[in-house]
């Protein structure tokens, strides 16, 4: 056993030359487990109320939660839609919860404690109040087209407490944004000259629409919370209550744990698998890895590594399917694209990406010499007999009422059905207290998630009514002169600057509604270029195209130079290029284009997840792992390198909505270029890299992964394969000799 001060980073967040990783013993204590994790939910919920049932407050707060899981299974199931009570309710009883939950201030004295409660008491109830009063008047206010007198004074109140629980969950710059964006609506914006001047709203009208408006408070948004999202956390809820959780731990041990650096894997499967259900890099984060940190470190990692691939893999969760978090809803919200369409183009990216940390784990596991095992790791026979049918049952049953064209409402109701029959097949059997308490569960877990969704519909609100939007997404092609490469820079910038402040979602939301067109004309405009270049421009484009340039109708005809292409689509006004996408290009290839634009701004939208300075899912597994939360995100942002790559390949290649073996050769090319990146960052394969071989490495694996470079892309590949080759050969040449050595040597 290696001296657990060894396993630790130094106090300056360096390891000591000496402090080399050893194999250790991978036998986990269940007592260690529970320990781990008990310091590892405290870190996490550190600000936020827990109440015991056997109180009064804690009764209503758990009664509250399982109402609002069954109302709104039943609603998004078998009940008659109303929209606006639903989202109504949702908003109601989520705030309520949410008041309870996030303390208006943390008080350290019991008396300062129990006043703050009592404060949050009444404003959970007088917002909830509010919310189904106007409800009820909705029909007189609709009959008026106006709100008058004490509606008013509810809408206020509605919106300012929105604010309030927003800022109470996810922090101070989303009810900032809110602020800035509904004060420009009614005060400075009428101020402004140029492309920025709005003619302002009156306070009633700002009321009205900000509340009852599709793109409103209690619009489109909203209703992706209070069906799609809700009912998929319940799930998860569901499949954590059966089982399912531990069955997803045993099963990565099972599947990878027996290989060299197998704790590393099992924590990329683990988080994997998690993540198709939990939507959540945090809860991902500090549900795999009170397992897989302590594992990784028994190993012989360093403890900041095995805290940057936890935090890297279950930030990766956000991109698995079929959850995503809330994006593939939101994103299918946005689009018009089919939730299943979105579901299934996203499954190799994500694949390439859980690859990308799977080598970061084996490149390090070759380079620190590791060795150790889990030999404590079930058999997977063993684990799928104890607990496959609470994990697997649920899931085909999801998959499969998907794949059969039913609504995702409509199936993860029936999985969540289905989480209760399967656990009858297995010793954590689920009986009415178990799933009143996955109900609860379900609740707690989406107060976050539902009063940030409803508040943003206040800036989509403004976004749609001030037309801002596009005017944003027209700066944005001009400051990038139309360059796809410098707008996604742009926009991954925005990103970062946006993450640092904001959950996930809502800096998707956010980014999608001012970039997501700009970015969506930029990537038509490529492969417009790419017809262009082929010569493959039908008679009427060039007949539009000669309203531009009149020799634009010769020069069409036959294959143009990339240059002369771009420059002819840049004298074109977007009027004129309105005309031309639709006869130029497929209408799959358009669809495709909007896909990848939304793609690339989700996966971009994660980087603030393991980017310092906010890498909130690095800190989470920072305070398992017992190392510096800041050196950790930045070893976690290397790790998630894939975020930053793959965009680009959506950008510029048909990786999403590609034919399929075009998709499947774009497939094998990112998982070569992404070891190719790991192992020439990390200095090392099977065996160490000098300099000068990483350097080649690095240029072959940007070779690989630049796109649409047939040559370069060949190059890079032998020149990898070539690197591959050699240095197991060496790697082959070590392992003998030091196996000669250990049989030569005396006993």
């Amino acid at each position: 056993m290696s001296d657990p001060n060894k396993d630790r980073d130094a106090a300056d967040g360096s390891v000591r030359a000496d402090d080399a990783p050893q194999p250790g013993n991978l036998a986990v204590s269940p007592d260690d487990l529970r320990r781990e994790a008990q310091e590892a939910e405290a870190e996490y919920e550190s600000v936020v109320r827990s109440f015991d049932t056997d109180t009064l407050l804690g009764r209503v707060a758990y009664a509250v939660g399982v109402a609002l899981a069954l109302y709104h299974i039943w609603m998004s199931t078998f009940g008659q839609l109303n929209t606006l009570w639903l989202t109504g309710v949702h908003f109601a009883g989520f705030g309520f919860l949410c008041a309870l939950r996030y303390p208006l201030i943390n008080l350290k004295s019991e008396a300062g404690a129990k006043l703050v409660l009592a404060i949050d008491v009444v404003i959970g109830i007088v917002v909830a109040v509010s919310t189904l009063w106007l409800l009820y008047d909705v029909q007189d206010i609709f009959d008026r087209g106006r709100m008058e007198g004490i509606q008013t004074v509810l809408a206020l109140i509605i919106m300012v407490g929105a604010i309030e629980f927003t800022r109470r969950a996810t922090g101070l710059i989303i009810p900032i944004l809110i602020l800035v964006a509904l004060s420009y609506v009614v005060w400075w914006g009428p101020t402004l000259s140029g492309v920025f001047r709005f003619s302002g709203l009156t306070l009633d009208t700002l009321f009205f629409r900000s509340i009852l408006a599709d793109e409103g408070m209690f619009g489109s948004i909203a209703l992706i919370s209070a069906t799609y999202v809700y009912l998929f956390i319940i799930f998860g809820a569901f499949l954590v209550r059966s089982g399912a959780g531990m069955f997803i731990v045993d099963l990565a041990r099972a599947m990878a744990g027996r290989f060299v650096g197998g704790p590393g894997f099992v924590a990329v499967f683990a988080s994997a698998l998690t993540g198709t259900t939990s939507g959540s890099a945090v809860a991902n984060t500090v549900s795999t890895g009170v397992i897989t940190i302590p594992l990784m470190k028994r190993a012989g990692f360093p403890p900041r590594f095995a805290a940057a691939v936890e935090s890297a893999a279950s930030t990766g969760g956000m991109i698995m399917p079929p959850i995503m978090g809330a994006g593939a809803f939101v994103m299918a919200t946005f689009t018009q694209i089919s939730y299943l369409t979105i579901v299934a183009v996203s499954f190799l990216p994500a694949i390439v990406y859980f690859l990308s940390v799977a080598f970061f784990v084996r490149i390090n596991a070759k380079k620190y010499n590791l060795q150790a095992m889990d030999d404590d790791a079930p058999t997977a026979w063993e684990v799928l007999k104890k607990g496959g049918p609470s994990f697997l049952i649920p899931i085909f049953t999801l998959i499969g009422l998907l794949v059969a064209g039913y609504t995702p409402t409509y199936a993860a109701g029936f999985a969540i059905a289905a989480c209760v029959v399967a656990s009858w097949f297995t010793p954590n059997k689920m009986g009415p207290k178990a799933i009143l308490d996955a109900l609860a569960l379900g609740s707690t877990n989406m107060i976050m998630t539902a009063v940030l969704l409803v508040a943003v519909g206040l800036i989509i609100n403004v976004v749609a009514m001030t037309g801002i939007g596009n005017t944003i997404s027209l700066m944005i092609a001009q400051w990038s002169g139309n360059n796809l490469l410098i707008a996604l820079l742009l926009i991954a910038l925005a990103s970062l600057i946006l993450g640092m402040g904001l959950p996930v979602t809502a800096s998707y939301i956010v980014l999608a509604t001012l970039s997501a067109p700009a970015l969506h004309l930029l990537i038509q405009n490529n492969a417009l270029i790419d017809v262009m270049m082929a010569g493959q421009i039908p008679e009427g484009t060039r007949v539009i195209f000669s309203l531009v340039d009149p020799g634009a109708m010769t020069a069409l005809a036959e294959p143009m130079s990339r240059d002369a292409a771009l420059a002819l689509i840049n004298a074109a006004p977007p009027e004129i290029l309105s005309q031309v996408y639709p006869q130029a290009l497929d209408a799959h290839v358009i669809t495709m284009a909007l896909l990848s634009a939304h793609l690339i701004i989700f996966w971009l939208s994660l980087d603030s997840n393991v980017t310092p300075p906010v890498c909130i899912t690095a800190f989470a597994a920072a305070a398992i792992a017992k190392t510096p939360p800041m050196r950790t995100g930045l070893e976690a942002w290397k790790v998630a390198k894939g975020l930053y790559l793959l965009p680009v390949l959506f950008a510029y290649t048909n990786f999403v909505g590609g034919e399929f073996w075009e998709v499947m050769h774009i497939f094998v090319i990112a998982v070569i270029g992404v070891y190719a990146l790991g192992s020439a960052i990390e200095g090392h394969m099977e065996a160490p890299l000098n300099w000068v071989t990483r350097i080649a490495l690095f240029g072959f694996g940007v070779a690989l992964l630049w796109p649409n470079t047939p040559i370069a892309e060949a190059i890079g590949a032998i020149g990898v394969f070539g690197i591959i080759i050699w240095n197991f050969r060496t790697d082959w040449r070590v392992q003998r000799q030091k196996r000669e050595a250990r049989v030569a040597a005396p006993a």
